[in-house]
């Protein structure tokens, strides 16, 4: 089994895990060369649960793609609102909400979609693609069913020789949720790349298990954790999460990952990362 295992975000219900894995196993060594380390191959696995969103087929010549009036439910709202106000505020060139347009109507949802998809973070990310992301994580978040089988894609690729999980975006929720069922003799590290666990209310305050009095359990099972974020990734919107989830040893660490602040591959490019990922590989010093 696996060393390392890779747990991705929304957005991947057309790929697969193969797929997956050859575009991200070059910038996961890319980013551990940087630091001195090597991995091979096989010792990485993608954990995937892309198809999980994925429509069947159907007789019907398509459906319309999602628009702004698809973006209904107050969840998708708040997380598509909070997404806009945080681009507005690191991004010059993007027009926030005003205070007096922030009624959930389709024209200020056409509105933020639109600010969005020409900021410097989603650039040329259609509408439609934005709405699916918002859906697949209120979904995860909503739908008990669909989080047991996603949770279990990854519980089943972590095992006695697993030494660290790397999880980004909707995969940092599900890897911490996960990690808290696995009972493996070997504890393993976590790595989180542009995660939205600290959001609260929308994200932090739906984790399972439930924080307590404001504070995130800690994994029994996990040995260490570190959380790296780019500071202009609107995604990880709160950068720094030991203060949130203050049970054990976690380390947040910043980089500059440019315009494409939220993908996985510049955050796995960088020698941040890779230091990270030796360190949680490496024999244990005695």
């Amino acid at each position: 089994m696996a060393r390392v295992v890779l747990v991705h975000g929304v957005a991947q219900q057309t790929m697969g895990p193969e797929t997956l894995l050859a575009q991200w196993l070059p910038a996961l060594r890319d980013g551990l060369t940087l630091a001195g380390g090597t991995l091979a191959s096989e010792q990485v696995t993608m954990a995937f649960y892309g198809d999980v969103f994925r429509r069947s087929g159907t007789r019907t010549l398509g459906e319309s793609p999602l628009t702004a009036e698809d973006v209904t439910d107050p969840l998708d709202q708040e997380l598509l609102l909070t997404w806009w106000a945080e681009a507005a505020r690191i991004d010059s060139g993007v027009t926030g909400p005003a205070a007096t347009t922030r009624l959930r109507t389709p024209f200020v949802i056409q509105r933020a979609l639109d600010a969005l998809s020409h900021s410097r973070f989603f650039t040329g990310l259609a509408d439609h693609l934005l709405v699916g992301a918002l859906r697949q994580v209120r979904r995860y978040l909503t739908e008990d069913g669909l989080r047991q089988r996603i949770r279990q894609r990854v519980l089943d690729a972590v095992s006695e020789d697993t030494r660290l999980v790397v999880a980004h975006s909707l995969g940092s929720v599900v890897a911490y949720e996960t990690l808290h069922a696995a009972d493996t003799a070997h504890p393993p590290a976590l790595i989180t790349l542009g995660s939205p666990l600290g959001i609260r209310g929308m994200i932090f305050d739906r984790l399972r298990p439930a924080p307590r009095a404001g504070v995130g359990q800690w994994p029994p099972r996990l040995r260490s954790w570190t959380n790296i974020a780019d500071r202009g990734d609107v995604v990880a919107l709160v950068k720094a999460l030991a203060p949130v989830f203050p049970g054990g040893a976690l380390t947040d660490v910043s980089v500059h990952n440019g315009a494409t602040a939220h993908d996985a591959r510049p955050y796995l490019t960088a020698r941040e990362t890779g230091t990270a990922v030796r360190a949680a590989l490496e024999p244990p010093s005695r």
